[in-house]
């Protein structure tokens, strides 16, 4: 798994500070909000049960066969018990703003009907990226 250029960790505590500052809740109450969140999760899927965030994504508990594997060092045969794993699907809004890539901005039509390439001399080019949107006064971006 390769990471993404300009990839930082974001930890607990500086999405704590992040939704303190833009709440204006104090740092005490949203940790433990978070925290309450976070072991809600924990509970329901120790308890085998799915948890659906519409547009976010489904968490949910699977079991996984017992297999026989192979250890790549000595080639000795192995036995892997079966076991409950967490799994993850990503949701729709999830999906379009981090695992799709951003769609270019549709071509303009022009009034003018364009030439069929077969008779245009020229080879086509392919479109500009988009312009960025321009930043407001006080965005971080």
């Amino acid at each position: 798994m390769t990471n993404l250029p300009d990839c930082k960790t974001v930890t607990k505590k500086e999405l704590v500070n992040r939704i303190a500052e833009s709440t204006g809740q104090t740092k005490v109450v949203v940790k433990e909000i978070l925290q309450q969140f976070l072991d809600e999760i924990i509970g329901e899927l120790s308890v085998g049960n799915r948890l659906e965030f519409r547009e976010f994504g489904v968490f949910e508990v699977r079991e996984r066969a017992a297999r026989k594997a192979q250890n790549p060092r000595t080639l000795e045969k192995v036995f892997v018990p079966a076991k409950r794993v967490v799994k993850f699907k990503v949701g729709r809004t999830m999906r379009e703003r981090v695992c799709e890539e951003p769609s270019p901005a549709p071509r303009q039509e022009s009034a003018a009907p364009a030439p069929p390439a077969a008779q245009s001399p020229q080879s086509p080019q392919p479109p500009s990226p988009p312009k960025p949107p321009p930043s407001t006064p006080n965005s971080p971006f």
